[in-house]
Protein backbone atom coordinates (compact mmCIF):
# COMPACT_ATOMS: atom_id res chain seq x y z
CA UNK A 1 0.00 0.00 0.00
CA UNK A 2 1.57 3.42 -1.05
CA UNK A 3 0.45 6.51 0.90
CA UNK A 4 1.61 9.61 -0.42
CA UNK A 5 1.82 12.85 1.45
CA UNK A 6 2.34 16.32 0.44
CA UNK A 7 3.56 19.35 2.48
CA UNK A 8 5.33 16.41 5.11
CA UNK A 9 7.54 19.04 7.14
CA UNK A 10 4.54 21.00 8.28
CA UNK A 11 2.59 21.15 11.71
CA UNK A 12 0.44 18.47 10.19
CA UNK A 13 2.51 16.75 7.42
CA UNK A 14 5.79 15.57 9.82
CA UNK A 15 2.98 14.01 12.53
CA UNK A 16 1.09 11.84 9.42
CA UNK A 17 4.36 10.81 8.22
CA UNK A 18 6.40 9.64 11.85
CA UNK A 19 2.80 7.92 12.37
CA UNK A 20 2.77 5.87 9.15
CA UNK A 21 6.74 4.70 9.03
CA UNK A 22 5.49 3.74 13.16
CA UNK A 23 2.58 1.91 11.63
CA UNK A 24 4.96 0.09 8.95
CA UNK A 25 4.58 1.71 5.89
CA UNK A 26 7.15 3.20 3.86
CA UNK A 27 5.61 6.65 2.77
CA UNK A 28 6.18 9.15 -0.25
CA UNK A 29 6.61 12.60 0.60
CA UNK A 30 6.21 15.19 -2.03
CA UNK A 31 8.94 17.61 -0.57
CA UNK A 32 9.96 20.85 -2.35
CA UNK A 33 13.10 20.77 0.12
CA UNK A 34 14.09 17.78 1.65
CA UNK A 35 16.71 18.98 3.91
CA UNK A 36 13.84 20.30 5.96
CA UNK A 37 12.59 16.61 6.56
CA UNK A 38 14.03 14.50 9.67
CA UNK A 39 17.28 12.35 8.51
CA UNK A 40 15.90 9.34 10.62
CA UNK A 41 12.11 9.58 8.80
CA UNK A 42 14.13 10.96 5.35
CA UNK A 43 15.61 7.77 5.21
CA UNK A 44 12.59 5.81 6.35
CA UNK A 45 10.68 7.28 3.36
CA UNK A 46 10.40 7.65 -0.40
CA UNK A 47 11.16 10.86 -1.06
CA UNK A 48 10.43 12.44 -4.22
CA UNK A 49 11.63 16.90 -4.52
CA UNK A 50 9.47 18.71 -6.53
CA UNK A 51 7.04 21.55 -6.86
CA UNK A 52 3.26 20.83 -5.97
CA UNK A 53 2.24 23.84 -8.35
CA UNK A 54 4.09 21.71 -11.24
CA UNK A 55 1.47 19.19 -12.08
CA UNK A 56 3.98 16.70 -13.93
CA UNK A 57 5.93 16.32 -10.43
CA UNK A 58 3.06 16.04 -8.84
CA UNK A 59 1.27 13.53 -11.38
CA UNK A 60 5.03 11.52 -11.48
CA UNK A 61 4.63 11.68 -7.86
CA UNK A 62 1.97 9.98 -7.26
CA UNK A 63 1.84 7.34 -9.54
CA UNK A 64 1.04 4.25 -8.25
CA UNK A 65 0.03 5.30 -5.05
CA UNK A 66 -3.00 4.17 -3.74
CA UNK A 67 -3.78 6.89 -1.04
CA UNK A 68 -2.71 10.79 -0.78
CA UNK A 69 -2.92 13.37 2.08
CA UNK A 70 -3.63 16.82 0.29
CA UNK A 71 -2.33 20.12 2.03
CA UNK A 72 -2.92 23.30 0.10
CA UNK A 73 0.44 24.73 -0.19
CA UNK A 74 -0.69 28.43 -1.35
CA UNK A 75 1.15 30.80 1.21
CA UNK A 76 -1.64 34.04 2.30
CA UNK A 77 0.32 36.29 0.58
CA UNK A 78 -0.05 35.82 -2.75
CA UNK A 79 -1.78 38.39 -4.72
CA UNK A 80 -4.66 36.11 -5.78
CA UNK A 81 -4.70 33.24 -3.04
CA UNK A 82 -7.97 31.48 -4.36
CA UNK A 83 -7.00 31.38 -7.47
CA UNK A 84 -4.01 29.72 -6.97
CA UNK A 85 -5.72 27.52 -4.25
CA UNK A 86 -8.21 26.29 -6.82
CA UNK A 87 -5.77 25.72 -9.84
CA UNK A 88 -3.68 23.55 -7.10
CA UNK A 89 -7.14 21.40 -6.88
CA UNK A 90 -7.04 21.22 -10.58
CA UNK A 91 -3.37 19.72 -10.82
CA UNK A 92 -4.09 17.28 -7.68
CA UNK A 93 -7.55 16.36 -8.79
CA UNK A 94 -5.98 15.86 -12.52
CA UNK A 95 -3.51 13.46 -11.09
CA UNK A 96 -5.87 11.96 -9.19
CA UNK A 97 -7.89 10.95 -12.36
CA UNK A 98 -4.98 10.18 -14.26
CA UNK A 99 -3.05 8.00 -11.98
CA UNK A 100 -5.93 5.90 -10.59
CA UNK A 101 -5.38 7.28 -6.78
CA UNK A 102 -8.33 5.51 -4.70
CA UNK A 103 -8.45 7.72 -1.55
CA UNK A 104 -7.76 11.29 -0.62
CA UNK A 105 -7.60 12.98 2.82
CA UNK A 106 -8.09 16.36 2.09
CA UNK A 107 -6.82 19.22 4.83
CA UNK A 108 -9.35 21.47 4.71
CA UNK A 109 -11.14 24.21 7.06
CA UNK A 110 -13.60 25.42 8.94
CA UNK A 111 -15.63 27.55 7.40
CA UNK A 112 -15.31 25.84 3.67
CA UNK A 113 -18.65 24.60 4.15
CA UNK A 114 -19.49 28.72 3.26
CA UNK A 115 -17.97 28.11 -0.04
CA UNK A 116 -17.93 31.69 -0.80
CA UNK A 117 -17.33 35.04 1.11
CA UNK A 118 -14.49 33.11 3.88
CA UNK A 119 -11.29 34.87 2.02
CA UNK A 120 -8.35 32.52 1.40
CA UNK A 121 -10.87 29.21 2.98
CA UNK A 122 -12.72 30.01 -0.40
CA UNK A 123 -10.40 28.27 -2.04
CA UNK A 124 -9.85 25.68 0.47
CA UNK A 125 -13.85 24.76 -1.19
CA UNK A 126 -12.54 24.92 -4.52
CA UNK A 127 -10.19 22.58 -3.98
CA UNK A 128 -13.04 20.36 -2.08
CA UNK A 129 -15.08 20.73 -5.50
CA UNK A 130 -11.73 19.60 -7.55
CA UNK A 131 -11.40 16.59 -6.01
CA UNK A 132 -15.56 15.47 -5.47
CA UNK A 133 -15.42 15.53 -8.91
CA UNK A 134 -13.00 12.70 -9.01
CA UNK A 135 -13.76 9.07 -8.78
CA UNK A 136 -11.67 8.49 -5.52
CA UNK A 137 -13.04 8.31 -1.92
CA UNK A 138 -12.40 12.01 -0.83
CA UNK A 139 -12.70 12.72 3.05
CA UNK A 140 -12.37 16.40 3.88
CA UNK A 141 -11.21 17.49 7.49
CA UNK A 142 -12.78 20.70 8.39
CA UNK A 143 -10.47 21.88 10.96
CA UNK A 144 -10.52 24.23 14.00
CA UNK A 145 -8.21 27.65 14.31
CA UNK A 146 -4.66 25.95 15.05
CA UNK A 147 -2.58 26.44 18.60
CA UNK A 148 0.16 27.09 16.36
CA UNK A 149 -0.99 30.33 14.94
CA UNK A 150 -0.38 31.91 18.13
CA UNK A 151 3.46 31.09 17.53
CA UNK A 152 2.99 34.10 14.79
CA UNK A 153 2.73 36.55 17.36
CA UNK A 154 5.49 35.85 19.85
CA UNK A 155 6.47 39.86 19.93
CA UNK A 156 2.90 40.85 21.30
CA UNK A 157 2.61 37.85 23.76
CA UNK A 158 6.00 38.75 24.86
CA UNK A 159 4.76 42.13 25.43
CA UNK A 160 1.46 40.01 27.31
CA UNK A 161 -0.92 41.38 24.60
CA UNK A 162 -2.93 39.18 22.40
CA UNK A 163 -4.22 40.85 19.04
CA UNK A 164 -7.49 39.62 17.42
CA UNK A 165 -10.26 40.69 15.01
CA UNK A 166 -12.22 37.92 16.11
CA UNK A 167 -15.83 38.70 18.15
CA UNK A 168 -13.66 38.46 21.38
CA UNK A 169 -16.20 36.40 23.41
CA UNK A 170 -17.34 34.49 20.06
CA UNK A 171 -16.44 30.77 21.34
CA UNK A 172 -14.79 29.07 18.29
CA UNK A 173 -13.14 25.14 17.98
CA UNK A 174 -9.72 25.28 18.37
CA UNK A 175 -6.71 22.52 18.07
CA UNK A 176 -3.84 21.19 18.58
CA UNK A 177 -2.37 20.57 14.72
CA UNK A 178 -0.42 17.47 16.12
CA UNK A 179 -4.28 15.77 16.76
CA UNK A 180 -5.02 16.39 13.24
CA UNK A 181 -2.58 14.46 12.20
CA UNK A 182 -3.72 11.58 14.33
CA UNK A 183 -6.79 11.83 12.57
CA UNK A 184 -5.38 11.99 9.16
CA UNK A 185 -3.05 9.10 10.21
CA UNK A 186 -5.81 6.76 10.85
CA UNK A 187 -7.66 7.40 7.83
CA UNK A 188 -5.42 6.79 5.32
CA UNK A 189 -4.37 3.60 7.23
CA UNK A 190 -8.37 2.84 7.09
CA UNK A 191 -9.93 0.77 4.47
CA UNK A 192 -13.46 0.68 6.14
CA UNK A 193 -14.50 4.03 4.62
CA UNK A 194 -16.00 4.79 1.25
CA UNK A 195 -17.51 7.58 -1.16
CA UNK A 196 -17.53 11.18 -0.32
CA UNK A 197 -17.06 12.46 3.62
CA UNK A 198 -16.74 15.16 6.04
CA UNK A 199 -15.47 15.47 9.27
CA UNK A 200 -14.73 18.13 11.88
CA UNK A 201 -11.21 18.32 13.84
CA UNK A 202 -12.36 20.71 16.53
CA UNK A 203 -10.40 19.95 19.29
CA UNK A 204 -11.78 19.63 22.96
CA UNK A 205 -13.70 22.59 23.43
CA UNK A 206 -14.27 26.01 21.71
CA UNK A 207 -12.71 28.99 22.75
CA UNK A 208 -13.24 32.54 22.76
CA UNK A 209 -10.50 34.79 22.48
CA UNK A 210 -10.88 36.29 25.56
CA UNK A 211 -10.55 32.70 27.10
CA UNK A 212 -7.17 31.95 25.28
CA UNK A 213 -6.32 35.18 26.91
CA UNK A 214 -6.99 33.63 30.41
CA UNK A 215 -5.71 30.47 29.61
CA UNK A 216 -2.36 31.78 28.40
CA UNK A 217 -2.19 34.23 31.31
CA UNK A 218 -2.10 31.43 33.69
CA UNK A 219 -0.10 28.94 31.54
CA UNK A 220 2.55 31.85 31.15
CA UNK A 221 2.57 33.01 34.36
CA UNK A 222 1.92 36.81 33.22
CA UNK A 223 -0.97 38.41 32.63
CA UNK A 224 -1.91 38.31 28.79
CA UNK A 225 -4.79 41.26 28.13
CA UNK A 226 -6.75 40.82 24.62
CA UNK A 227 -6.63 43.38 22.26
CA UNK A 228 -9.49 43.84 19.72
CA UNK A 229 -8.72 45.37 16.38
CA UNK A 230 -11.47 45.93 13.33
CA UNK A 231 -11.16 44.86 9.61
CA UNK A 232 -9.65 48.31 8.42
CA UNK A 233 -6.61 48.09 11.18
CA UNK A 234 -6.01 44.60 10.07
CA UNK A 235 -6.05 46.01 6.21
CA UNK A 236 -3.65 48.52 7.13
CA UNK A 237 -1.06 46.53 9.27
CA UNK A 238 -0.40 43.78 6.37
CA UNK A 239 -0.96 46.99 3.82
CA UNK A 240 2.53 48.29 5.52
CA UNK A 241 4.03 44.74 5.70
CA UNK A 242 3.91 44.91 1.39
CA UNK A 243 1.40 43.00 1.15
CA UNK A 244 -0.94 42.86 -2.05
CA UNK A 245 -4.22 43.77 -2.33
CA UNK A 246 -5.47 40.17 -2.74
CA UNK A 247 -3.45 38.55 -0.12
CA UNK A 248 -5.13 41.19 2.38
CA UNK A 249 -8.48 40.23 1.73
CA UNK A 250 -7.64 36.93 1.74
CA UNK A 251 -6.55 36.58 5.58
CA UNK A 252 -9.12 39.54 6.61
CA UNK A 253 -11.60 37.55 4.95
CA UNK A 254 -11.12 34.54 6.82
CA UNK A 255 -11.82 36.25 9.93
CA UNK A 256 -14.57 37.96 8.48
CA UNK A 257 -16.37 35.31 7.17
CA UNK A 258 -16.43 33.03 9.92
CA UNK A 259 -17.40 35.34 12.61
CA UNK A 260 -20.78 33.49 14.44
CA UNK A 261 -20.32 30.85 12.04
CA UNK A 262 -21.57 27.84 13.22
CA UNK A 263 -19.22 25.01 12.21
CA UNK A 264 -20.55 22.38 9.80
CA UNK A 265 -20.42 19.66 10.49
CA UNK A 266 -20.50 20.26 14.39
CA UNK A 267 -19.02 19.32 17.45
CA UNK A 268 -19.28 15.67 18.26
CA UNK A 269 -17.68 12.29 19.91
CA UNK A 270 -16.28 12.23 15.86
CA UNK A 271 -14.59 15.63 15.58
CA UNK A 272 -13.74 16.42 19.12
CA UNK A 273 -9.98 15.67 19.69
CA UNK A 274 -8.23 15.53 22.86
CA UNK A 275 -4.96 17.72 23.88
CA UNK A 276 -6.40 21.14 25.31
CA UNK A 277 -4.82 24.53 24.96
CA UNK A 278 -3.52 24.66 28.35
CA UNK A 279 -1.30 21.52 27.78
CA UNK A 280 -0.09 22.65 24.07
CA UNK A 281 0.84 25.81 25.87
CA UNK A 282 2.64 24.68 28.49
CA UNK A 283 5.05 22.75 26.11
CA UNK A 284 5.21 24.52 23.54
CA UNK A 285 4.52 28.21 24.02
CA UNK A 286 6.09 28.72 27.53
CA UNK A 287 9.21 27.75 26.15
CA UNK A 288 8.78 30.38 23.63
CA UNK A 289 8.34 33.26 25.83
CA UNK A 290 10.85 32.13 28.59
CA UNK A 291 12.95 34.52 30.02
Amino acid sequence: MTIAVTTPTGHVGSRVVRLLIQAGVRPRLLVRDPARLDPALRAAADVRRGDLTDASFVREATAGARSLFVVDPTPHTVDDPVRDSARFGEIVADAVRIEGIARVVFLSSVGAEKRHGVGHIDGLARIEECLDATDADVLHLRCGYFFTNLQLDLDGLAQGELATAAHPRAAMPWVDPRDIGDVVAARLLSESWHGRAVQGVHGPEDLSFARVAEILSDVLGRPIRLATVDDDTVRAGLRAAGLPEGAVEGIVGMTAGTRDLAPDPPRGPLTTTPTTLAGWAYAHLRPLLAG
